[in-house]
């Protein structure tokens, strides 16, 4: 027989919910966030595809649509015909400065990061300290002393312009240096008991080690010189030495300005990154995690 203790309303304060169904609740409103967060991220790619796909009218057009009607090629065929915007050029230039500017980041990083990480000398404290402080400066405040100081070395309208003053990382430095920290110190102690120096410690035994975390810095800076645009328009002058993003923004004329052309360059722009994230996701996320930045 059920007493009226069992069926009285709960106290003020508490829930019919079962306790054991609270964990699939959260979990289920953890999911419909994150759903709708990737809905937010990848809504402004497809609507950029779209648009690459539309009419000059249509996409010029004040009411969105996300389904192009016609469907058309025709600002494919417009970047790559028409003689003043040599895409193929500026995706080269992009390609080989951000390349090398990854590359060079990486060694730079790795080298300086390594004895800050590993080696006692006067001064390491203060050194650490000046990588810490140049994260704090805004870049754009080194655009007129950069500027002043390639045009003194005659590299204006160059690539080297764009590759040289990235190639060293206060980010990099500290990246590197966090990893460093987390490798063991075990295999490198044995590595200098068998008779090798420091360089050879660091290549032999840090360096395949640190893997993860060189292409997790590679990529960054690939994505951070890749998606420049400030820079390049100021020392960059001819349509043949021009980054993508830079030669794109002459699409865009004073008087009007053809979003399809610029949504198909956007598409172009992005599928080497894409691809580029899809090959290097799985070091990425063991740099991350063992360099101690995961949130």
């Amino acid at each position: 027989m059920t007493s009226l203790q069992d069926t009285a309303a709960p106290p003020v304060g508490t829930s019919r919910t079962d306790p054991s169904l609270r964990p699939a609740r959260r979990r289920s409103l953890r999911y419909l966030v994150l759903y709708l967060l990737a809905l937010g991220f990848v809504s402004p790619l497809v609507y950029m595809l779209a648009t690459s796909f539309k009419t000059r009218t249509e996409a010029a057009s004040t009411v969105p649509s996300w389904i192009p009607d016609p469907f058309t090629t025709q600002a494919y065929q417009y970047l790559f015909s028409a003689p003043d915007t040599p895409v193929l050029t500026w995706f080269a230039n992009s390609m080989l400065a951000a390349t090398a500017t990854a590359a060079l980041v990486v060694a730079t990083a790795s080298l300086a990061a390594y004895p800050l990480a590993r080696m006692e000398f006067r001064g390491k404290r203060v050194v650490f300290a000046l990588v810490i402080a140049m994260l704090m400066v805004p870049g754009v405040i080194l655009v007129i002393p950069n500027y002043l100081i390639v045009s003194e070395l005659g590299w204006l309208n160059t690539l080297t312009a764009i590759i040289v003053p990235s190639a060293a990382s206060a980010f990099g430095v500290f990246f590197m240096r966090q990893f460093f920290m987390n490798l063991p110190v075990e295999l490198e102690e044995a590595a200098l008991l068998d008779g090798a120096n420091r360089f050879q410690v660091f290549v032999q035994v840090v360096v395949p080690l640190a893997r993860p975390a060189m292409a997790t810095l590679a990529l960054l800076a690939f994505l951070t010189n890749w998606n420049d645009f400030l820079w390049p328009v100021y020392v960059l002058f001819s349509p043949e030495t021009r980054t993508l993003p830079a030669g794109l923004a002459t699409l865009q004329g004073a008087n009007q300005v053809r979003y399809d052309v610029l949504m198909a360059g956007a598409v172009i722009a992005s599928v080497p990154v894409m691809l580029l994230f899809s090959f290097l996701q799985r070091f990425i996320i063991e740099g991350v995690s063992r360099s101690g930045l995961k949130g």
